[in-house]
């Protein structure tokens, strides 16, 4: 037996969709080792919930790039992808806004506090952190 047919109503006039979430600066992820690291060789900002290493790579691409690392100090690989899946949204939710085009940051995870620690506290790290590596490379 096939499921009868629902036909979608068509919008209404004045109502329009929320705009998608996007950006102030595009994001790229960095997928490559070099550029990793590089990365830590450059600027470091630690914070309680995570480390940040930031670095201007001196090109004219307007992108800024981002990686996350967890390593095996962190946990089993259920912990060390839920650290990853955090960063990630502090990325979208924090980095994107104050990212400055042509630098590369990447977040590291930290042992039971990246997992552990409170959504807001991590926010407050990422911000502080980022506030402590733009204001020395003034």
């Amino acid at each position: 037996m096939t499921p009868p047919r629902v036909e979608d109503p068509e919008p209404e006039a004045g109502a329009s969709e929320a705009p998608p979430a996007v950006s102030h600066l595009p994001l790229k992820v960095l997928q490559h080792r070099p550029d990793f690291l590089r990365a830590a060789r450059a600027r470091k900002q630690g914070s309680q919930g995570l480390l940040v290493q930031a670095r201007a790579r001196g090109d004219s691409d307007p992108v800024a790039r981002v990686g996350f690392t967890a390593s095996k100090k962190i946990g089993n690989a259920v912990t060390r992808n839920r650290a990853k899946r955090r960063m990630r949204a502090l990325a979208r939710q924090v980095l994107a806004p104050v990212a400055r085009a042509g630098w590369d940051y990447v977040l590291v995870a930290r042992p039971d506090a990246t997992v552990n620690r409170a959504w807001n506290d991590l926010v407050e790290d990422l911000s502080l952190a980022l506030a402590q590596l733009h204001r020395i490379s003034r």
